[in-house]
């Protein structure tokens, strides 16, 4: 991890979760089928973050904004959408 995240994460401004390969591609597709760009799989991850945040705080009647980074496109990544489709894909 990068020098300043490490320092943001100890100071506390900033937090971290953990999200499983099928709910970051679920969020991937989610995604794509709404905005037409086709995330990374990296970028997935945060996406599926997002999600969880918007979904809680629907719950808990709050509406925050809610900023992510999309890195790049998944070009590369097809396969690994192909085999999450398929349902093959591990959850690790």
């Amino acid at each position: 991890m990068s020098p300043l995240v490490s320092h943001c994460y100890h100071e506390g401004l900033i937090g971290a979760i953990s999200v499983k390969q099928r709910e970051a591609f679920e969020a991937g597709v989610l995604f794509a089928r709404a905005e037409g760009i086709v995330p990374a799989s990296e970028s997935n991850h945060a996406i599926a973050g997002a999600l969880r945040q918007a979904r809680q705080a629907t719950l808990d009647g709050e509406s925050p904004v809610i900023v992510i980074g999309v890195s790049g496109s998944g070009q590369l990544d097809l396969p690994a959408y192909a085999e999450f489709l398929a349902g093959e894909m591990a959850d690790s």
